[in-house]
C-alpha cells in the first residue's frame, strides 16, 4: 500500500483488470451501470507478499513449535538431523508444504518466494492459485565442493531459478557464479545475509561460533579463511563480490551497520525482514528504522516452520510492530505489500491498488469503523493472524 487510504472507497473492475480506484460516491456517478457488491466493514487492499519462505521444511514444523534455540548452530544441527531422519523429499514433505502453501494464500498471501534445495516447492506451482517462485539453493564452502558444485549450475535448465544460501555456507566463487547466471537469466538472487552475528565474525576473522561449527562439521578449511579480509561484515562482504543490485535479496539482514545499509541502499538491493523467525532462534533485531531512514522499504517473509511457531504475514507484522514501536504501522503495512512487491520484482503489477493492476485483492473485515490514516494501519497490523480476509476477483 504505497498510495493514500481512501475512505468510503470503491474499486472499479472489469474484465479481470482494476478500471477505477476512489471514492464511492463519485466512482457509481462515473460507472451508472456496474454491478454493486458491498463489503461492509471491510478494508479493500492488496495482497500480503511474502518474500521469504521454505515450504520444504514445512514437515519439520514440530521444531518451530518448541522452546526457542538455543543457539543458531544448534538449531542447524537439530533441523539437519531431523530432515536425514525423516528424509528429504517423500509424500510426507509434498503434503506438508502443499498444506502449508494452501493457508498462506487463505491467509491473504497473494505470492511467495521459497528457497528449497529438493525442488518441492516447483512441484507446486501450478496448484497455487497466487504467484510462487521456487529458487533451487546451493551451498558448499571447500574447494573440494566447489568444483562439483559450478558444474552442476553450468547444466542446470535455465527455467530454473538458482541461487545461494549464506555468505556463512558458500564459496564466493560459487556465488558470484549463481549471480552473474542470476542476472543473465534476469531472476531475483535471495541470499541469507547477516542473519547471526557468527557469520560477520566469521566472515571478518575466521573466528566465532559459526567457523568452529562449520570446522567440526568438515565443512571449512583453513586454507580457505576471511582473516584479513578489509571487510566490515556480511552486506560489505557481498559487496567486495559484485553481487548487489536490484535484483539481489538480502533475507533477515540483522547484524548490518549503517555503513552496510548504506551500500544496500545505494545498490538498490531489497532486503526481506522475518520478525518470526529472528525471535524463535534469538538472533537477534534487524535495524529497521535505519533502513526507513536510508530509504530502504524492506519486504517480510515468515522463513520456515521448522524456525517459526505461525508462518502469518499479519503475525510478522505484529511482531514486528511490538519488536519497533518506533516505525510507522503505515511503513509497516507497507512492508507486506509494496515492500514484498518490489523485492519480488511484480511491483508494476501487484503491491499497490490501482488502474490497469490485476482484479485480484483483498477485503479485510475491521473490528470497528476506522477513517483515520494511521489507526487503520495500526488495526490491520496489531491484528495479527485473527484477520479475516476474504478475496475479491471479477
Amino acid at each position: 500500500m504505497a498510495g493514500p487510504i481512501v475512505a468510503d472507497g470503491a474499486v472499479v473492475l472489469h474484465n479481470g483488470t482494476i478500471a477505477a480506484v476512489g471514492r464511492f460516491g463519485e466512482l457509481v456517478g462515473a460507472y451508472p451501470g456496474a454491478h454493486l457488491v458491498d463489503h461492509p466493514g471491510c478494508v479493500l487492499m492488496p495482497g500480503l507478499i511474502n518474500a521469504h519462505i521454505h515450504l520444504e521444511l514445512s514437515n519439520l514444523a514440530h521444531l518451530g513449535q518448541g522452546d526457542p534455540a538455543e543457539s543458531f548452530t544448534g538449531w542447524i544441527a537439530e533441523m539437519l538431523g531431523e530432515r536425514e531422519a525423516l528424509g528429504f523429499t517423500g509424500t510426507h514433505v509434498e503434503e506438508a508444504a502443499r498444506t502449508v502453501l494452501q493457508a498462506q494464500y487463505d491467509s491473504g498471501v497473494l505470492a511467495l518466494a521459497d528457497i528449497g534445495n529438493t525442488g518441492v516447492a516447483a512441484q507446486l506451482v501450478n496448484a497455487f492459485p497466487g504467484l510462487l517462485f521456487p529458487f533451487l539453493e546451493y551451498l558448499g564452502l571447500t574447494r573440494g565442493s566447489l568444483v562439483p558444485a559450478l558444474k552442476k549450475l553450468e547444466k542446470a535448465d535455465d527455467t530454473i531459478a538458482c541461487t545461494a544460501h549464506a555468505p556463512y555456507s558458500t564459496h564466493p566463487e560459487l556465488i558470484r557464479a549463481l549471480k552473474k547466471r542470476a542476472d543473465r537469466l534476469d531472476c531475483l538472487f535471495p541470499i541469507h545475509v547477516a542473519e547471526p552475528a557468527s557469520e560477520n565474525s566469521m566472515l571478518t576473522s575466521g573466528r566465532g561460533e559459526m567457523a568452529d561449527f562449520l570446522r567440526e562439521r568438515g565443512f571449512y578449511e583453513d586454507v580457505f579463511t576471511w582473516a584479513g579480509i578489509d571487510i566490515a561484515g556480511s552486506v560489505q562482504y557481498l559487496h567486495s563480490l559484485g553481487v548487489l543490485n536490484s535484483r539481489t535479496l538480502c533475507v533477515h539482514a540483522i547484524h548490518v551497520s549503517e555503513d552496510e545499509i548504506s551500500l544496500l541502499s545505494q545498490s538498490k538491493a531489497n532486503v526481506c525482514l522475518c520478525p518470526g523467525s529472528n525471535r524463535f532462534l534469538q538472533v537477534g533485531r534487524a535495524p529497521v528504522a535505519a533502513y526507513l531512514r536510508q530509504g530502504v522499504l524492506p519486504a517480510l517473509g515468515t522463513d520456515s516452520a521448522a524456525s517459526n511457531p505461525e508462518l502469518s504475514i499479519w503475525r510478522e507484522m505484529q511482531l514486528l510492530a511490538e519488536d519497533h514501536p518506533e516505525v510507522d504501522p503505515c511503513d509497516i503495512l507497507r512492508m507486506a505489500t509494496a515492500g514484498g512487491a518490489a523485492a519480488l520484482g511484480i511491483e508494476q503489477e501487484y503491491g499497490t491498488l490501482g488502474p490497469g493492476r490485476p482484479g485480484r485483492f483483498l477485503a479485510v473485515a475491521m473490528p470497528e469503523d476506522i477513517h483515520k490514516e494511521q489507526e487503520l494501519c495500526a488495526a490491520l497490523v496489531d491484528g495479527g493472524s485473527s484477520m479475516h480476509v476474504q478475496w475479491v476477483s471479477s
